[in-house]
């Protein structure tokens, strides 16, 4: 295990990178350096944890590589004091820039299929600090989280053959949802409630979603 010094450089190493790259905005970059994603790997693979590519975390799932999380979390614009739904909590990497992004005034609500994950997603997000902005709850992701809705951004972290009608239903009338939709190679696609416009932002690979609006089990 690397000393959290050197770990916190090569941190903001990847985020450098990533700025120069034109994959994030200045607001999630200051986010991404405040999470160090060596915190979010498994133990086995913290030597590669600040390498742009995605990751195993177990279970069949990945952390994505930091540069698609980057851009995910700039094009959907998360603003202080909004209300977030991340579709597929993962390692908890991206919920801990999300919940950076809203502050204290926004919350964020995750969701996440697998029961282990959640748990190891919460103890990854500890590491970094004690965030009370963040609601994790285990359950169909496609279905959304209807109780909390409306949204004012949704972030679906796995692939979707289509855009989950749930999740359209549950964005706030000037929300803005993004979501890779394909079933071995997608489109990474940012919907816009307010005009309808949806845009297709680059191709990119994620593992399926699973559920009622998802691909089958």
């Amino acid at each position: 295990m690397m000393p959290e010094a050197g770990s916190k450089l090569m941190n903001k190493q990847m985020v450098k990178l990533i700025l120069a790259n034109k994959y994030a905005d200045a607001r999630t970059a200051l986010a991404m350096e405040k999470i160090d994603r060596g915190l979010f790997v498994p133990e086995e693979l913290r030597g590669s944890a600040y390498e742009d590519r995605p990751l195993p975390i177990g279970y069949g799932q990945t952390i994505s590589a930091p540069g698609v999380v980057a851009l995910m979390c700039s094009k959907l614009d998360v603003r202080e004091g909004m209300h977030v739904l991340e579709v597929g909590t993962g390692s908890g990497y991206q919920t801990a820039i999300l919940a950076e992004l809203v502050g204290e005034r926004g919350r964020v609500v995750t969701t996440e299929r697998i029961p282990e994950l959640v748990e190891k997603a919460k103890e990854n997000v500890k590491k970094v600090r004690d965030y009370k902005n963040i609601e994790f709850l285990c359950c169909d992701g496609t279905l959304g989280a209807p109780q909390s809705a409306p949204f004012d951004r949704i972030s679906v972290t796995a692939a979707a053959p289509s855009i989950p009608e749930p999740l359209v239903r549950q964005l706030a009338p000037e929300g803005k949802l993004i979501v890779p939709v394909g079933k071995y190679f997608q489109d990474l696609l940012l919907y816009d409630k307010k005009s309808g416009a949806i845009i297709n932002l680059l191709p990119v690979v994620f593992v399926p979603l699973l559920g009622e609006y998802g691909f089958n089990e």
